[in-house]
């Protein structure tokens, strides 16, 4: 599924002639193009679709859709890992779980008689 999810910007920079900034979403942070809103400032808050700041939108809005998406796990499946969701889509074991050690054979003891 593709969202436009709502975060707040923390930093802005120009790369290469093009107006980036780095938006929060409930604790991730991704780089966001901000082509779109070029008046956007940090502290404000920016519906993000695809890694374009499409809306500037209220605080109280962005919060609450923030904190409805988390309840809801739609920002573990937008922001999560790739991988795993896609090994869980698939009824695969995930990928990047941590595996455990192979059981190696003991090498054998001599008994004295």
């Amino acid at each position: 599924m593709c969202l436009a999810v709502p975060g707040k910007v923390v930093s802005l920079q120009e790369r290469d002639g093009t107006l980036m900034s780095v938006v929060d979403f409930g604790g991730v942070r991704k780089d966001v193009c901000l082509q779109y809103i070029p008046d956007a400032a940090v502290g404000d808050y920016v519906v993000v679709h695809v890694g374009f700041a499409i809306q500037r939108l209220d605080e109280e809005s962005a919060l609450r859709t923030l904190a409805e998406f988390e309840h809801l796990g739609v920002l573990k499946e937008e922001f999560g890992d790739g991988f795993a969701l896609a090994a869980k889509q698939a009824g695969l074991a995930d990928p990047t779980a941590a595996q455990p050690e192979p059981v190696r054979p003991q090498p054998e003891t001599e008994v004295a008689p």
